[in-house]
């Protein structure tokens, strides 16, 4: 079989398209024989999906190889550009240290009730889709007004990296919050003041170096923003280390609204863990990246790349926080013990600034619609954007106008379920 395979191969290379269907969701132990030998040709041709031809590697159900239980591969295994799997995802096609395989990961519909998937799946880790927050009103009532839709306050920048700042604000705008304040250094006001009229500003004491100072937390014009504001976002606050424990102390001493924490807002906490944990506001949402995440926990970034899921159910119990572990498949966890998996986002979200257009959007949607309904909406939204073709152009910058895209494909998925629905009465 294996020799008919290598005399069959110069004219299936010759391919532009490829399907799998050579094994399924059953398997048990490493592809052998020629699936094995048909498996690793095909990862040669394609340099594991990365060259130019084929042009589409599709595989049925999941790539040939992959465990379904979340193990890692024992043998060859598969990389496709997209994978179609039925009624529901499989466990290793979401958090599987293997499950890069699947590429773009689709889910369709053979008539499985959902109630039926719902019982035999039986984890506590659930796969989002656009189903999830079809329930948003996102339809706004035509007697609006900006003290509707939440006033996001943004902590962010420091001297050089005052596009940290905009990025979130204008994401924050573009995701639809009333009002936006963005408070930072002083060096850098006149910066952000000129990118964009939409958003106010404050200014901050900062150090010497340009960072913000830790003594910000004391500051009345501080205050006097925090009073007029739903809702407190922290991104990028810049601090020395020297000051970090007067910042984590004071930032987290009963604030009155939702609190979200990334980039250098993390690493203030670095080391602090216990801290953190003793003075956890009513609701506060971390968004480490996994090397920001081991220096929370004093770990290695490989230790928490080999145990993504147990690390962000830890820490999310332990601290009393949502945690959005950021990655390949973005986990999402609550301090309940509820796990979310998000599929999406391309490698065009792969440059400097995304993280911070991202924040800025979850930041606006919280402040819209409620931490319940939201704390599972990753800000990762951004697959119906053709990203991953125009990936080594895509900057930041473009990221914003992407969020119209992001918050309206619920809108999306519920009028295509509409009109299935007509067309199955007619």
């Amino acid at each position: 079989m294996k020799c008919r395979w290598q005399r069959l191969w110069p004219t299936v290379a010759s391919a532009t398209v490829f399907v799998d269907a050579l094994l399924g969701t059953g398997l048990r132990g490493a592809p052998t024989g020629a699936i094995a030998c048909a498996i690793t040709e095909i990862n040669n041709l394609s340099r594991h999906c990365t060259a130019p031809t084929p042009a589409l590697i599709l595989a049925i159900d999941t790539p040939s190889g992959l465990p379904s239980d979340g193990e890692a591969a024992p043998g060859p295994l598969l990389t496709a550009h997209r994978t179609v799997t039925f009624t529901a995802p499989k466990i290793g096609q979401l958090i599987s240290s293997n499950a890069d395989a699947c590429g773009a990961l689709e889910v369709v519909s053979i008539g499985s009730p959902a109630s039926l998937a719902e019982e035999i799946g039986g984890s506590k880790i659930r796969w989002i889709d656009a189903s999830e927050f079809a329930a948003l009103p996102l339809v706004r009532s035509w007697n609006s007004n900006k003290g509707r839709y939440g006033h996001v306050l943004l902590v962010a920048g420091s001297a050089g990296k005052s596009g940290a700042a905009i990025l979130a604000s204008l994401g924050a705008l573009r995701a639809g919050a009333g009002l936006v304040t963005t408070a930072v250094p002083a060096p850098i006001q006149s910066i952000l003041a000129a990118a964009h009229p939409e958003y106010m500003t404050e200014t901050l004491e900062t150090t010497p170096d340009g960072a913000i100072a830790a003594t910000i937390c004391e500051a009345a014009r501080l205050r006097a923003s925090r009073k007029g504001s739903q809702f407190w976002l922290s991104d990028q606050a810049s601090v020395r280390r020297r000051k970090r424990e007067s910042l984590s102390a004071t930032s987290l001493e009963k604030p009155r609204w939702p609190l979200v924490l990334d980039a250098d807002a993390l690493n203030a906490f670095a080391g602090l863990p216990i801290c953190f944990a003793s003075a956890a506001p009513r609701f506060s949402l971390l968004r480490p990246h996994p090397g920001e995440m081991a220096r929370l926990l004093g770990c290695t970034t490989a230790q928490v790349e080999a145990d993504r899921v147990r690390i962000a159910g830890d820490a999310a119990r332990d601290w009393n926080a949502h945690v959005i572990l950021k990655g390949f498949h973005t986990l999402v966890a609550s301090p309940d013990g509820q796990i979310f998996v998000n599929t999406t986002g391309n490698p065009g979200l792969a440059k400097g600034g995304t993280g911070d257009v991202l924040t800025g959007v979850l930041s606006a949607l919280i402040a819209q619609f409620a931490a319940q309904f939201t704390v599972e909406f990753t800000a990762e939204f951004t697959d119906d954007a053709p990203l991953r073709a125009l990936a080594l152009g895509f900057i930041s910058t473009g990221l914003p106008p992407i969020c119209l895209l992001l918050v309206t494909r619920p809108l999306r998925y519920v009028g295509r379920r509409s009109r299935q629905r007509n067309s199955r009465r007619s």
